[in-house]
């Protein structure tokens, strides 16, 4: 059968795979991010420099200390309804939904030339319900918005493009899967917006771009060209969620400041993440969970392998209701996000083991949405003790929620608070719990022997107190107790 090339709109051939080479910083995301250090400039993303100004610049008419405070009024404007979601799903697929694959970066891994990796789109056949299967999973897991890779590492789009004909309308398919996914979220009530991977290895301008002016200009055109057209023709989009921008290693050769500007002028109203290389909007801790000084997401895989995307895993290594639990507690504790990989099966049926886990995770969420949505205050050592080995805290005002993960039986005694407690019940349920209170011990009675959630094992305590929760002291965990 005669393989096709797909060139891309733009002057210049299509090449063999190039080989991109990742360096020493690039395998540190599991140590962090990289971008707690806002203020000044520092290694981030992938051992990239991430700039402390925001897109707008020294220059702009918003400089300032006057520019600064309504730049700040509208992002607080802008990120209410984000900071109030919580949780969300990152769509990982494409091309690379494949039986073969392990992840979205096997193009490269597999060392697959550019015709090689082509002949996939004759076996790419989503399903034409896929989309709203993926809204109707996350809608049902609790998830309130959606984030849709439009295009990753591989090049392909998801979306009709004219930079590329290497595109799911003129290929494959033959289909604008992004227009489906915009409408299949909007049609349950699901915020939006698209990934967008930044490096191309089937592009070689991709691979040039760091030296040659003429491959970037070609490159930057291609990758603004997309940009726009996703910020153009799919209406408000709520959300947008660049990644791996590894073949530059500055944001001025990224054209950062020139491409955010144009994504929010075409959309006012959106949210934009770090990983262009300057701090925008909130930022990115990958594979962990790592509160920040200022908003952010938590990007995490439901394996903890750091492939993303669909494959066959064997079922202990998926991650249980209980887990993702755990990981919506620890994400609201510290005042951020959590958005979850959702990686398709090659047809785009959601994975039934994920779909039966994500399912009970949003069987669990409901009576217990107090303790997760909505503005919650950060958890600190002032308020609770870190040491408590039966439960932990999230926090709205002088509301205490504890997440009890191991069960003591009929009586639960919490030490260390020093704030009166007004009222305790059951969370899920409303039912007032009996308790009694004297500073440095508060004690739960009458409890069921056996923990109420059979869900993920993880019952939430609703307790008030007289004023904002504080511990009686400071100290870590005791060292000595003589039963005084």
């Amino acid at each position: 059968m005669e393989t096709v090339a797909f060139k891309l709109n733009r002057s210049s051939e299509v090449l063999p795979l190039p080989v991109v080479h990742t360096t020493r910083a690039s395998r540190r995301l599991q140590k962090g991010d990289g971008v707690r250090g806002q203020k000044k400039a520092g290694i981030g993303l992938d051992g990239m420099q991430v700039l402390g100004e925001s897109s707008r610049g020294k220059g702009s008419k918003l400089s300032g200390e006057a520019g600064r405070r309504r730049e700040e009024r509208d992002r607080r404007r802008r990120m209410k309804w984000w900071h109030e979601a919580r949780f969300g799903m990152l769509v990982v697929y494409g091309l690379y939904s494949h039986p073969r694959f392990l992840g979205a970066e096997d193009m490269y891994w597999a060392r697959m030339s550019v015709k090689e990796y082509e002949k996939l789109t004759r076996e790419f056949k989503p399903r034409p319900d896929a989309a709203r299967l993926w809204a109707a999973l996350a809608k049902k897991a609790g998830m309130k918005y959606v984030v849709l890779a439009a295009k990753h590492d591989d090049g392909y789009c998801l979306w009709d493009t004219q930079q590329t004909e290497f595109n799911s309308v003129r290929t494959g398919p033959k289909r604008d899967l992004m227009l489906e996914g915009v409408e299949a979220c909007r049609e349950v009530g699901l915020k939006v917006g698209f990934g967008f991977v930044l490096n191309d290895w089937r592009d070689p301008d991709c691979v040039r771009a760091a030296k040659s002016k003429r491959a970037r200009r070609r490159y930057l055109d291609f990758i603004q060209g997309c940009i726009r057209e996703l910020m153009t023709n799919y209406g408000k989009i709520d959300l947008f969620w660049p990644d791996y921008p590894a073949a530059m290693k500055t944001p001025e050769l990224w054209e950062s400041r020139k491409t955010i500007a144009m994504i929010r002028e075409l959309q006012p109203d959106i949210i934009i993440n770090n990983r262009l290389m300057l701090p925008e909007d909130f930022g990115t801790p990958e594979g962990h969970i790592t509160a920040q000084d200022r908003a952010w997401e938590s990007c995490m895989t439901l394996t903890g392998t750091g492939l993303w995307g669909w494959r066959w895993e064997p079922e202990e290594d998926w991650a249980s209701p209980r887990a993702i639990v755990e990981m919506v507690r620890q994400v609201t504790s510290g005042g951020g996000n959590l958005v979850l990989d959702f990686g398709p099966e090659p047809d785009g049926t959601p994975p039934p083991i994920i779909e039966e886990r994500l399912l009970q995770v949003g069987k669990w969420l409901k009576g217990n949405e107090e303790a997760v949505y909505g503005m919650v205050d950060r958890v600190e050592r002032k308020h609770f003790p870190p040491w408590l080995k039966y439960g932990k805290w999230t926090r709205k005002g002088n509301v205490g929620y504890l997440w009890c993960r191991h069960w003591r039986g009929r009586e639960l005694v919490i030490v260390d608070e020093k704030t009166k407690v007004k009222r305790i019940s059951f969370l899920k349920t409303g039912k007032p719990v009996k308790f009694t209170w004297e500073p440095g011990k508060l004690v739960l009675k009458g409890l069921p022997e056996k923990a109420p959630d059979r869900i993920a094992h993880t019952t939430v305590f609703k307790i008030e107190f007289a004023g904002v929760p504080r511990r009686m002291s400071d100290h870590g965990y005791p060292l000595v107790w003589c039963g005084r």
